[in-house]
């Protein structure tokens, strides 16, 4: 039998020792000017209170012009806050500090040759229909995540054990299952395996463990959450408000929420947003602000405050490896020898980011870095090695001055960026400006975003600016840059590996790391990984994104910060659970 595993005990919100590390790849799908703007601020200002009710936690979304109503859990199109506040997860991975919380489950035990995964659900859990939690919902939510989305190729069979405890075995060793797995959002089994089609279903009103799960008001621009009137942790809300380093106690009656409602608001864009918070029409603000010192503080040092920490998924120049002349490592070498992080940094990205290095990882994974690699000069602003370097490749200058393609024609780069996204708009202009520095035209092309994630997804594009992928360890973001395994064929739809590499010596490599459960022989496979890295650079990465965040707390306390790090500031995240769980109405 396998020895059992216990979670690890959450860290109080006062430990100095938290180190910051948020969450999730930035992923904005549907964006477009400014338009209605004025609308949507009309609709908030003075009406973030609940009809003849408390004021409501009111979040803006910068990325969608308009809200369709959609609560499915399995598809990547549904509602903001579906997976934060509406379903939630067997456990919480707080990518701060790689902290795990138990969430749905309390407890798990993998087994010692890393092929068996056990979890045990947490009792006194019901949906908000008041059906309990079960292990069936479990392996029903399994089967129709594999059959809508794909993915868990390790997986080879769920079962249930009884009501409590749901067994996971795997087709080979996967040590890093933990968190995928118990990242997953749990859904009924009593809803969803009567679904003939998952994928299409809009589940316009969810039955979920989440704190709030009631969809009131809903319509294209703003809609409300409300209390799950069963829901599990309103004891923990109501004891231990902006603590969540206690243990939930289920059990009490909605009337004990912390927050009285969510209401989420539709902007097509940043600026749209920012006018919002700069405004003090919402509460929450996670999107990029220039200057937000005096754009958003200085208005009311009082009660604002912000926090980037630059922890999220590496930002990357992400070159479509299926055509030349991205499929040749030294072009791609040579590409990033051209780029100036350091002004990309402190001017396109208002000096929120620092400039990543060879190993392509945040800095919350310096323990994982190899130093040599980190140390190498790739990432290194040279002008005259780029020069050289491509020379050097066959990727010489014709007339003009303009650098010719190996069949001899001038080569004309495209990068493809989201219109809204101004910071990452700054970005491409400032490489398409180094580019021209070493004889290399190239344009941006910036339609919606939801334009861009197609052609990424589909393998059309050419080049983008555009995310990682980020998980607990770095095996997710070199198994997502490099895994033969990741690799779909142009056409095919894809949700990582948008460059289309892989390599087999890399995916070997994580492999021997998946195969075992030691720390320090992970870490000595993780640097056999990123000297591969360096040598094919599959991609080009520019920095460690910021994980976008400011508030105001005028209405609300509680909020996550760099001095109590329980959670970041991101309202997409897994943790973002634990943030709705934390605050509490000023007195």
């Amino acid at each position: 039998m396998p020895a059992e595993v216990s979670p690890v005990s959450p860290v109080s919100l006062d430990s100095p020792a938290l180190q910051c590390r948020p969450g999730l790849s930035r992923r904005q799908v549907l964006a477009g000017g400014v338009t209605g703007a004025l609308a949507v601020l009309m609709a908030a200002s003075g009406c973030s209170k609940s009809s003849g009710g408390p004021r409501l936690l009111t979040i803006p979304r910068e990325d969608m012009g308009t809200f369709t109503r959609n609560f499915n859990p399995f598809t990547t199109n549904s509602a903001p806050m579906t997976g934060q506040a509406v379903y939630e997860p067997l456990l919480v991975v707080n990518p701060l500090d790689g902290e795990i919380t138990p969430w749905l489950a309390e407890s798990w035990a993998m087994s010692d040759d890393a092929t068996s995964l056990t979890f045990h659900l947490r009792p006194g859990v019901t949906w908000s229909d008041g059906r309990p939690l079960v292990a069936k919902d479990v392996v029903t939510t399994f089967s129709v995540h594999r059959a809508v989305t794909g993915g868990y190729d390790y997986l080879d069979a769920v079962t249930a054990a009884g009501s409590t405890a749901v067994t996971l075995t795997f087709t080979r060793p996967y040590s890093i299952a933990l968190q995928e797995l118990g990242s997953q959002l749990i859904a009924p089994d009593h809803v969803w395996s009567t679904i003939s089609e998952p994928a299409k279903f809009p589940n316009p009103d969810p039955v979920a463990t989440g704190p709030f799960t009631r969809v009131s008001g809903f319509g294209a621009q703003s809609f409300d959450l409300m209390p799950n009137p069963t829901y599990w942790g309103n004891s923990r809300q109501d004891e231990a408000a902006g603590d969540p380093s206690s243990s939930p106690t289920p059990g009490s009656t909605a009337s004990s929420t912390s927050v009285p409602g969510i209401r989420m608001l539709a902007f097509a864009g940043n600026d749209s947003a920012n006018l919002a918070a700069v405004s003090g029409d919402v509460d929450w603000a996670p999107q990029y602000m220039a200057d937000i010192q005096t754009a958003y503080i200085d208005k009311d040092p009082d009660h604002r405050h912000y926090w980037f920490p630059g922890a999220d998924s590496t930002i990357q120049w992400t070159l479509n490896t299926t055509k030349a002349p991205y499929s040749d490592p030294a072009f791609r070498k040579a590409l990033s020898r051209a780029i100036d992080r350091r002004t990309i940094c402190a001017t396109g990205m208002s000096g929120y980011a620092q400039p990543a290095d060879p190993t392509g990882l945040s800095e919350s994974f310096q323990v994982w870095k190899d130093p040599a690699v980190a140390a190498l000069d790739l990432c290194t602003y040279d002008k005259a090695a780029a020069t050289t370097a491509l020379d050097a490749a066959g990727y010489t200058l014709g007339s003009g001055s303009r650098r010719l393609g190996l069949d001899g024609k001038p080569l004309a780069l495209t990068i493809q960026v989201g219109s809204t996204s101004s910071d990452w708009l700054s970005v491409a202009r400032i490489i398409v400006q180094n580019l021209a520095d070493v004889g290399i035209s190239a344009t941006i092309d910036s339609p919606d975003w939801s334009e861009v994630t197609a052609a990424l997804e589909a393998g059309t594009f050419e080049t983008a600016v555009c995310w990682s992928s980020l998980g607990a360890t770095p095996y997710t973001y070199y198994e997502a840059a490099m895994s033969t395994q990741k690799v779909k064929p142009v056409g095919t739809h894809a949700l990582e590996n948008y460059h289309r590499f892989g390599d087999e010596q890399a995916t070997e490599l994580l492999g021997r790391f998946a195969a075992t459960t030691d720390r320090a022989q992970q870490i000595a496979i993780c640097h056999q990984i990123q000297q591969r890295y360096a040598e094919q650079l599959p991609v080009i990465p520019l920095f460690p994104g910021p994980v976008w965040g400011a508030y105001t707390d005028e209405h609300f306390t509680g909020w996550p910060s760099q001095d109590n790090p329980y959670a970041s500031l991101s309202t997409r995240a897994a943790t973002t659970v634990l943030v709705l769980n934390s605050l509490r109405p000023r007195a």
